[in-house]
């Protein structure tokens, strides 16, 4: 499986282009803002919308900013697995 970037987003198109999963960033001054938007129905269960954050927290990290996960799914799960703790932005 291989997400693509554009600026300000990761996706995931199927063999004939439509999208099947996708989450978006924007920077907000020193930090990046992570909205996780979509994963077919189909593909939910699979670890797809992880592999999405984990494509904006190798950014972050890369870039040294933290991550203000401003939907419930990335904040519950940077609440719950410790190996976010390093980007995530408490608030």
């Amino acid at each position: 499986m291989m997400f693509k970037q554009e600026p300000g987003r990761y996706y995931l198109n199927d063999e004939s282009g439509k999208m099947i999963a996708e989450i978006t960033y924007k920077y907000i001054g020193e930090n990046i803002a992570a909205t996780h938007t979509f994963v077919d129905p189909v593909l939910r269960g699979q670890g797809i919308a992880q592999k999405l954050v984990d494509e904006v927290v190798r950014l972050s990290r890369s870039e040294g900013k933290k991550i203000d996960p401003v939907c419930p799914y990335v904040k519950n799960l940077f609440e719950k697995d410790m190996q976010y703790s390093d980007v995530y932005l408490k608030r």
